[in-house]
């Protein structure tokens, strides 16, 4: 038995794409080390697999800190193979053998397919194989996959970005925008959906730009609206959109589709239209909130959360107070906010007036401040709101200790909620409605069941798919979904090319 490991750093498109991974892993006949009883692990797995970032500074330092530490592992395991794939292997390429040269396989975000074969290749041939293509091989979607999740899926619509942020070197590693047919996705959704799956996720750099290769500006509203459609799926999110390219049809969409959730990912980036235009946003803070305006009018219980990057170059002190202005304006939920680092090979990483380091600290620390006082307030104002969760296995880091379950809310919050004293306890992937009884920064508690107040379990295909997981699986061990083939292309093959006649004539 050949035992595996993935190791994910970064973004949802890597999560996803580690799900491909460990899919072609396993039908290459290896096996989850995580999905074993702890008495039948090996001292080390046969296979690690790294599936990295570049977007932070320090996605290098953690990467090749961490292959230090695999390095005498793999001495006392000499037949251990070591592979680096995702964005940074991408970006760094043959670096890392040079840096790393314990590593077997290095490989890219168009070619992740290949794994398997280049592994088999470094154990024939003992040297390591470094394969990087500069465009996608095969769409994601059409590989073999292993989901993490019984009840709810990722669902890739597009690959790639065309936008050319000064900051973000994720377009020069993920390539041009390539847009899966309406069909392909759909047909997709519906089989998760008979697996069990209840919430899906559709996953894109930019999703609302989806459509630009085939014409149709309107193509992502009208997936929402596709996707309301289904029966048995009653949650459909979606990540991340790009302000320039977000349109109302999309909001009447969102507001008109039942399944599709009060939630809404918006990366702002800064306040300051000088950054923006720095930056080549194609937006400008106005824009940004009236998008905000227009859907709170249509979702009044919308939930909205964002991406901040704090001391761009050329950032003054008028700037970031710009960005706390809309910050307050905006009132996020929650915010990913980020301390700008250079990222060789951006436009900005050799523009002038770089900013020290202490006081893009000093303006991360205000911006936190004020984002945690906009949270809370928002949260507070969720008291009394009856909410129904989706139950998840492990969101709560303290669930043992407070003796609470947790899960989402529609509007993507976090919720702790307590199951009352001979009340029906919830399986993951089961709906829990209870009312909010306080709203902390970061998480909303609904303790309504232990008060007297509302606590009722709906039982879901999510909770039963779950269930069966688990019907043999050993203590301790969460089981996840059989390895799914992946989905075929629709329509007629491309017809290959002829590069030369038949039979020399």
């Amino acid at each position: 038995m050949k035992t595996y490991e993935v190791r994910t750093h970064g973004c949802q498109m890597n999560v996803h794409d580690s799900e491909r991974i460990s899919g072609l892993l396993e039908s290459a006949g290896y096996v989850d080390v995580d999905g074993l009883a702890v008495g039948e692990r090996p001292d080390a797995p046969d296979v690690v697999v790294f599936n990295t970032c570049a977007v932070r500074e320090n996605a290098d330092n953690k990467l090749y800190g961490n292959l230090g530490h695999l390095r005498p592992v793999k001495q006392q395991n000499p037949g251990m193979q070591i592979a680096v794939g995702g964005c940074l292997a991408q970006k760094d390429r043959g670096e890392i053998v040079r840096k790393a040269p314990w590593v077997d396989v290095v490989f890219g975000t168009h070619n992740v397919g290949s794994l398997p074969v280049l592994l088999e290749r470094a154990r024939h041939n003992a040297e390591a194989q470094v394969e990087i293509l500069e465009s996608l091989e095969t769409f994601p979607s059409t590989l073999p996959t292993r989901r993490d999740s019984a009840y709810s899926g990722w669902v890739s619509i597009s690959v790639g970005c065309n936008n050319t942020c000064t900051f973000c070197i994720v377009p020069s590693l993920r390539g041009k925008e390539k847009d899966r047919r309406p069909g392909e996705i759909l047909a997709e959704v519906e089989a998760l959906v008979e697996q069990g799956v209840v919430e899906i996720t559709l996953l894109g750099q930019n999703v609302n730009s989806y459509g630009v290769e085939f014409g149709d500006r309107l193509a992502f509203g009208k997936l929402l609206r596709a996707c309301g459609d289904i029966k048995g799926l009653e949650r459909v999110r979606f990540t991340s959109p790009h302000p320039a390219a977000f349109t109302d049809d999309v909001i009447d969409a969102m507001a008109e589709t039942p399944n599709v959730m009060p939630s809404l990912h918006m990366p702002l980036q800064a306040g300051s239209d000088k950054v923006l235009k720095d930056m080549r946003r194609s937006y400008r803070s106005a824009k940004f909130l009236g998008i905000l305006d227009r859907v709170r009018e249509r979702m009044p219980d919308a939930a909205i959360t964002t991406d901040l990057i704090v001391g761009f170059p050329g950032e003054t002190e008028e700037d970031f107070d710009e960005t706390l202005r809309v910050v307050r304006e905006s009132r996020f939920s929650s915010a990913f906010t980020f301390q700008y680092s250079i990222r060789p090979g951006t436009p900005a990483a050799t523009m002038a007036d770089q900013i020290p380091k202490a006081v893009v600290q000093d303006r991360f620390d205000r911006l936190l401040k004020v984002q945690e006082e906009v949270s809370w307030s928002e949260n507070r104002a969720q008291e009394g709101r009856t909410v129904e969760v989706l139950v998840a296995p492990g969101e709560g880091r303290k669930d043992a200790a407070t003796q609470r379950m947790s899960g989402r809310a529609r509007d993507n919050r976090l919720v702790h909620f307590s199951v009352p004293e001979g009340g029906e306890t919830p399986r993951p992937g089961d709906m829990v409605t209870v009312d909010v009884t306080y709203g902390a920064p970061h998480h909303l508690v609904a303790d309504s069941g232990v008060e007297g107040g509302t606590y009722a379990v709906r039982r879901t295909r999510g909770g039963d798919a779950w269930e069966a997981l688990q019907a043999d699986a050993a203590e301790g061990v969460s089981r996840k979904p059989a390895v799914a083939l992946g989905m075929p292309s629709i329509g007629k093959p491309a017809t290959p090319e002829v590069s030369a006649p038949a039979c020399g004539i």
